[in-house]
């Protein structure tokens, strides 16, 4: 069976997104300060572009979060097509969790975001189908990552380790017990420590 993936940015203290996120911080309060490896920062190293590369490889699917997906709560009452604009960089089929039914939107370049009514099992099973041997990729945000990790899904797992403390926000980890992942691969530069984990046989 393909692999499933999960690649995330995170902070010394174990947040992957500040607190307050809203429409004008999505990642929240400084959480942007996660990303700098792969966005814009000028520090940036071979490290950070090879990382960039495992960040961004191709899938056959994908299963994101609402939360991730944009900042509309509740019933589907505008018409918000993602943060990524008309092309986003996913080019396969985006599964969505969420409590309200939407019709799929299909945008450029072959990504098509589907809104799954039914948890995380349902979006992960529609992902592995319509991946066939592509695999899989969970997205986020952190409530996303972390049903994958108590389902046991996850295969492989990279953690861009910025240093920044963020104090609040978004954490991955909470309520996880049991890691179950050794690592395979560590590249650093100045502003993140790279970490591909493997899952342990």
């Amino acid at each position: 069976m393909p692999d499933t993936t999960c690649h995330m940015s995170i902070s010394l203290d174990g947040f992957v997104a500040g607190p307050d996120q809203s429409r004008d911080d999505p990642l929240g309060k400084r959480g942007a300060e996660l990303h700098g490896w792969h966005i814009g920062d000028p520090r940036a190293t071979e490290a950070d572009r090879i990382a960039a590369g495992w960040l961004m490889r191709p899938r056959g699917a994908y299963v994101m979060g609402r939360n991730m997906f944009g900042p509309v709560r509740g019933e589907w009452d505008e018409q918000w097509l993602g943060w990524w604009g008309a092309e986003p960089p996913y080019h396969a089929p985006v599964f969505v969790l969420t409590h309200h039914s939407r019709e799929p939107i299909e945008m450029d370049g072959g990504t098509t975001f589907h809104f799954v009514t039914g948890g995380f099992d349902a979006a992960y099973s529609a992902a592995c189908e319509a991946a066939g041997e592509r695999g899989v990729d969970i997205a986020g945000g952190a409530w996303t990552v972390r049903q994958a990790l108590h389902a046991g899904v996850i295969d492989e797992l990279t953690l861009d380790i910025a240093p920044v403390l963020l104090g609040s926000g978004e954490r991955i980890f909470d309520g996880i017990e049991s890691f179950g992942f050794e690592p395979a691969e560590v590249l650093h530069s100045p502003i993140s420590t790279h970490i591909r984990y493997r899952r342990v046989a």
